[in-house]
């Protein structure tokens, strides 16, 4: 086969399509590898120093993922299930949208939950203080914002192979 020959539908042999999906799509697979990357790494005793002293739930935990966010063994699977949702909604637009909707805000819930618990008195079942009611805060926002300004809108042939015009 000669190098600059064409495969049949017309592109290069070493040319592969792209898969066609929309954006919101795109950012909900996008905030599930994340959230199933935190997940992981919450178990990785590199990344979370005091593994050892890693408890099931509650504030009574030594684990720290980077040193810095509180872990236990309840908030790694709540990360993880919540990654793998987003996974399996980024499969269609419409629950892709909802996903990044009602999952934000579900996050910014937590994020408020962990920023106030203690001057509240509630129950704590997941370890929380200010960094992480922060980054919690920040990735519920980041996914509804996302939710209501990426389109649904499927790419054009040439959009999706990435050739066409180039701007100026």
């Amino acid at each position: 086969m000669d190098i600059g020959s064409k495969s049949p539908p017309g592109y290069f042999w070493y040319e592969v399509e792209r898969r066609r999906t929309t954006a919101v799509q795109d950012g909900a697979a996008g905030t599930g590898w994340m959230l199933l990357l935190f997940g992981v790494m919450g178990f990785v005793p590199l990344s979370t120093p005091g593994l050892s002293g890693i408890s099931f739930a509650g504030t009574e935990t030594s684990a720290e993922l980077f040193g810095v966010f509180a872990v236990t063994v309840l908030s790694n699977l709540v990360h993880l299930s919540g990654g793998v949702v987003g996974l399996v909604a980024s499969l269609s637009v419409g629950s892709s949208r909802w996903y990044l909707l009602i999952g934000g805000a579900c996050i910014v819930v937590l994020g408020v939950y962990g920023l106030f618990a203690d001057a509240v008195g509630a129950a704590r079942f997941l370890p929380a203080d200010v960094w992480t009611g922060v980054l919690h805060l920040g990735l519920g926002f980041l996914m509804i914002v996302l939710g209501l300004a990426l389109t649904a809108r499927f790419p054009g042939e040439s959009e999706s192979r990435g050739d066409g015009e180039r701007p100026r």
